[in-house]
């Protein structure tokens, strides 16, 4: 179910699925994201320098769109980036086509397939950014974290692109554990694959009180990847702390 909220905040648009609230975009400002992780992902993108096309613009690939917050994100902060969103629910895709309609000539192109199958369509060296942002019911598909998705992500990333991942988990953390083993196992297999590596979450969840929202983010990463923080309120690790912190998991298939 789609809902637009009319009391508080008349402009922002609110998706829920399956009782739980997936998005909510304030139409009349993008670039408000009620999503703290989204938060982190945006510092991120306006962290990257600029793309394969002119003019700092970017080339995007979003697995997952929802109500496409962060597609619209990137369209208001990089004009002119190309971008592609892979959906595959198509009555998401059509009501909010319908209620939430992207701007016009906004660049964004939606194909209603899911991530592990459109993904495989996408050029070599074609993309400067790939977000992960999918969720089946609360949990990221399984053929979306393992070893065959990651390979594709690393194929379609030009030199000195990122990919970031927003999981769901908990510790120990098997699942982050999973996702940075099958990156780091890539840098032996593909040429000029070496990334730097960072996971950030709440601190809370960094320190077992709760699940949360964790970003894995890999390649050409900037020195403050998701931005700047107090470290009460979130926390991001980098290098050796990686491997001492989320090290000994295994590549998935």
């Amino acid at each position: 179910m789609a809902r637009k909220q009319s009391s508080t905040s008349p402009d922002v648009y609110v998706l829920e699925l399956d009782g739980m609230q997936q998005s909510a975009v304030d139409l009349s400002d993008p670039t408000r994201l009620s999503f703290d992780y989204m938060r982190r992902i945006a510092a991120l993108i306006d962290a990257l320098p600029g793309g394969r096309l002119p003019q700092e613009r970017l080339a995007v690939l979003h697995v997952g769109g929802a109500a496409m917050n962060l597609p619209r994100y990137v369209h208001v902060r990089r004009p002119g980036s190309s971008q592609i969103v892979l959906e595959p629910n198509a009555q998401v895709v059509e009501q909010v086509r319908a209620e939430a309609p992207l701007p016009p000539r906004s660049g964004i192109k939606v194909r209603t397939v899911d991530g592990a199958t459109g993904i495989g369509t996408v050029r070599e060296d074609s993309l400067d950014l790939v977000v992960l942002d999918a969720f089946d019911g609360a949990q990221v598909p399984v053929d979306l974290t393992g070893a065959e998705f990651l390979g594709h992500v690393v194929r379609v990333l030009a030199p000195g692109g990122v990919f970031v991942a927003n999981l769901t988990d908990r510790a120990p953390f098997t699942l982050v554990r999973d996702v940075v083993a099958g990156l780091e196992a890539l840098s032996s297999t593909v040429d000029g694959w070496a990334p730097r590596i960072a996971v950030g979450a709440e601190t809370s969840t960094f320190k077992a009180k709760r699940p949360g929202n964790v970003l894995v983010a890999a390649g050409a990463l900037p020195d403050e990847p998701f931005g700047r923080f107090s470290p009460g309120e979130y926390r991001v690790l980098t290098g050796t702390a990686v491997r001492d912190s989320f090290g000994g998991g295994r590549p998935r298939p």
